[in-house]
């Protein structure tokens, strides 16, 4: 392989400068620099310039030339017709005219801003007409229950709930010895170690155990719902269901729906539990207070109705961590980047949504099921 060469050869007629080698990319990378100063030192409007010897030249070798050359073809030039084609397409593309900038309009801020508001209500149109869609389903299910999708409900019942028993159970134990633990620092200080039963029992019971499970079920069951939807979507299958006439919300949206429905008070109960015996454990370890003293305070301190709501956060919570998946699914495009988007945007409004019904929540019982002192 022979390395490009620049030969100067000055004659009665001018100056020519003659090229040869070959010009390419894997001759031209190491000596890019040195080759573009003894061309822009040949580089003259009177001289004429030889490339008949030129074996091969490339998009490489043929900037280096075009920018010493001055953007244009040498009046005097000879070169070979395949290589002068190499020149004519560049000339093309860099004389092609450039997209006028257009400047930004002193409304842009508004427009963006109106933009996500039109959005953010299109998402809420479709949110409200799912919601709609379930209530009709349900509705046609209690008058026809033949029609009740059992299997579907069962594999969702499954998936959701019972495979997510370890991870509730690992997650809650370990929160409730974290409560009581940073809990029992503080009451050793005032000599307060019996009210430890109450933080915790309060605190698991009717608050963190809900919310915790919610948040664990969208991160889980929610974005699974969100991915299968839209690789249904993205693979036609929704399609091919409606084309048979099978209804889309009552075998893909309602399942799932009943099924966390179902699922998600029965994984607050069980994830509420483990989370007390890791704080009896651990007020046992840290504050020495026997098994049988928490036991026989619990239902003293914390009454029934805090178990009650408790499970009722967890049903709502369920409903609407399937309703934001199945909405975000049956949004999906069909390809992989709506998919992605989607199944991140499930999993954040879920949670969102979770945290802003739990507040809602917390004001409308801020009287119920609080111990009398």
């Amino acid at each position: 392989m022979s390395d490009a060469h620049i030969e100067t050869i000055v004659g009665e007629g001018g100056r020519l400068v003659r090229l040869s080698g070959r010009w390419t990319l894997a001759t031209t990378s190491q000596r890019a620099e040195v080759l573009a100063d003894e061309l822009s030192r040949a580089a003259a409007p009177e001289n004429s310039w030889d490339c008949l010897d030129v074996e091969a030249i490339d998009s490489a070798g043929a900037i280096l030339l075009w920018r010493a050359w001055g953007r244009a073809l040498p009046a005097k030039l000879s070169i070979k017709p395949e290589h002068r084609r190499v020149f004519e397409r560049i000339d093309t593309a860099d004389h092609e005219p450039r997209a006028a900038v257009v400047p930004i309009s002193p409304l842009h801020g508004a427009m963006v801003v109106g933009t996500a508001v039109i959005g953010i209500g299109r998402h809420l149109v479709d949110f409200i007409a799912l919601i709609g869609q379930f209530g009709l389903n349900l509705a046609h299910v209690l008058r026809y229950p033949v029609d009740l999708p059992r299997r579907e409900i069962s594999a969702n019942l499954y998936k959701s709930g019972v495979r997510a028993m370890p991870v509730t159970a690992l997650v809650g134990f370990l929160i409730g010895v974290v409560l009581s633990y940073l809990s029992a620092l503080q009451l050793k200080q005032f000599g307060a170690d019996i009210f430890i039963v109450n933080i915790i029992g309060l605190g698991l019971v009717r608050e963190l155990g809900p919310v915790l499970v919610a948040i664990l079920v969208a991160g889980r069951s929610g974005s699974a719902m969100t991915a299968q939807l839209g690789v249904m979507r993205v693979t036609e299958e929704i399609d091919a269901l409606a084309t048979m006439g099978v209804p889309q919300g009552l075998r893909l949206v309602f399942p799932k729906v009943v099924a966390l429905i179902i699922v998600m008070p029965l994984l607050v109960l069980w994830s509420t539990a483990i989370a007390l015996i890791g704080g009896m454990v651990s007020a046992q370890l840290q504050l020495d207070i026997s098994y049988g003293f928490f036991f026989q305070t619990l239902p003293r301190v914390v009454p029934a109705a805090n178990l009650w709501i408790g499970l009722a956060k967890g049903a709502v919570f369920g409903m609407l961590v399937a309703l934001v998946a199945c909405h975000f699914g049956l949004r999906v495009r069909p390809n992989t980047e709506s998919l992605s988007a989607n199944t991140t945007a499930s999993v954040v409004s879920a949670i969102t949504v979770v945290i802003v019904v739990d507040a809602i929540f917390a004001i409308a019982t801020r009287g119920i099921g609080l111990p009398q002192i």
